[in-house]
């Protein structure tokens, strides 16, 4: 699947072109060319502050979000790289407190892509190796790296010793890469654990939770399970909807309690995730070209795409049903694995393409849903216009309050910058 991305700003545009053109298409595990372009750029990953990695497959770049607003409630300055963006490239990565900037992004995209030619990194690659150089160069006390795809083999898996490691919840994704079950997946994302750094990991099913324990053993990293070592505190009160959340912020203070390096008092860290943004996670859009169209109706938007991340939006949205929805989803992923665990909540259900990607056509997924009256009623739109359009005209009399958008980033993305809300 591309990742690829458009810039408004001329220079980043032209590296991301050249980075379209050089690059192998598809996800790509090894670190052999991550390790070999940095080589060429001096090891920046060896001059990181310290280093907070988080793996997982559902809810890690929540817990990325958490970490980093508890860290600078705590008045440190904090590195942060995560994926993939939403609207904007630059959004991957944020040095010192701020998305990098557009002048400084084009420079170093042009340094690591010149450094990669005869290695042939992946798009994945020079992101990882263009935020570890930025991070090298800027001071600041904290840096948090966001695994995009396994951990093992991930590209983010270059740092020999970071301070702590996390693992958020677990889920099948990935397989062709992963593995096929479970422990497989778990077993290579609990593989960021290092030699005597602290490993904490949300509880998982027991086959999962005896990978991450055989791992972790291993390479005698100290390992902290919840259920085992530690007890989630329900009374948090995290500024993400969602009983999950809750989960991914008492990983976050987990992680922040078991590394020396970095002073988080527990008051800051409060203070910290009541205040935390992390875009299209179960985010309710606020004014903009999209909603004045719908208006009286709240609109939440969430990127899931896996059956788990499902499960956790729709215990989330219960309280709200009947709701209507919109839904994308790509190629790659299992119609009914996505959508069955929202159907029973479902009144009115539009599926839409998503732009630029290989997606499930509109018309199959609402016949499968159809098929199996599950939402009972499922509609193809073919475009996200088209779909909002169909709603301001719908049950003109007792229109229920709250619209889903879900499904996919690419598609959060696509809402996002429709809305004018663009991550900062």
């Amino acid at each position: 699947m591309a990742d690829f991305a458009r810039s408004a700003h001329a220079g980043v545009q032209a590296q991301l072109n050249r980075l379209s053109m050089s690059a192998i298409k598809g996800d790509r595990l090894g670190l052999e060319r991550i390790v070999a372009v940095l080589d060429r750029l001096g090891r920046p990953q060896d001059r990181l502050p310290p280093v907070f990695h988080v793996a997982g497959t559902n809810g890690k770049g929540s817990a990325v979000a958490f970490l980093r607003a508890a860290l600078e409630a705590s008045g440190h300055k904090v590195h942060a790289f995560t994926s993939p963006h939403l609207v904007r490239f630059n959004e991957r990565i944020r040095v010192a407190g701020r998305l990098i900037d557009d002048e400084t992004l084009a420079a170093l995209l042009e340094e690591v892509i010149s450094a990669g030619e005869g290695i042939e990194p992946s798009f994945f690659e020079v992101a990882a190796a263009a935020a570890i150089l930025a991070f090298a160069r800027t001071p600041a006390d904290a840096c948090i790296l966001e695994v995009g795809l396994g951990g093992r083999l991930d590209a983010t898996n270059v740092v020999e010793r970071p301070a702590v490691c996390g693992i958020a919840s677990l889920g099948l994704d990935h397989q062709a890469l992963l593995g096929e079950t479970l422990a497989e997946i778990a077993g290579e994302k609990a593989a960021i654990a290092k030699r005597g750094v602290p490993l904490v990991s949300l509880s998982q099913p027991p086959h999962a939770e005896a990978a991450i324990k055989r791992v972790a053993e291993a390479v005698s990293a100290p390992l902290l399970l919840e259920g085992r070592d530690w007890a989630s505190d329900a009374t948090l009160a995290p500024a993400l909807p969602g009983p999950h959340q809750v989960r991914n912020a008492n990983l976050a203070w987990q992680m922040l309690s078991a590394q020396n390096d970095v002073d988080v008092p527990r008051a800051a860290f409060l203070k910290g995730i009541a205040t935390a943004r992390w875009p299209a996670r179960m985010q309710l859009l606020g004014p903009g070209p999209l909603t004045e169209k719908l208006p009286g109706r709240r609109i939440w938007v969430d990127g899931g795409h896996n059956r788990d991340a499902s499960l956790a939006i729709a215990e989330a949205m219960a309280p709200r049903a009947p709701f209507d929805l919109i839904f994308a989803l790509l190629r790659n992923r299992r119609i009914s694995d996505v959508l069955d665990p929202l159907a029973p909540l479902i009144r009115l259900a539009q599926v839409i393409p998503i732009n630029g990607h290989d997606h499930h056509d509109p018309r199959d997924v609402a016949a499968f849903a159809q098929s199996r009256s599950s939402p009972r009623f499922c509609y193809p739109a073919f475009s996200l216009d088209a779909a909002i359009e169909r709603f301001a005209t719908a049950y003109a009399d007792g229109a229920s309050d709250d619209i889903l958008i879900f499904g996919s980033l690419y598609l959060a993305g696509e809402v996002l910058a429709a809305n004018g809300e663009l991550p900062d």
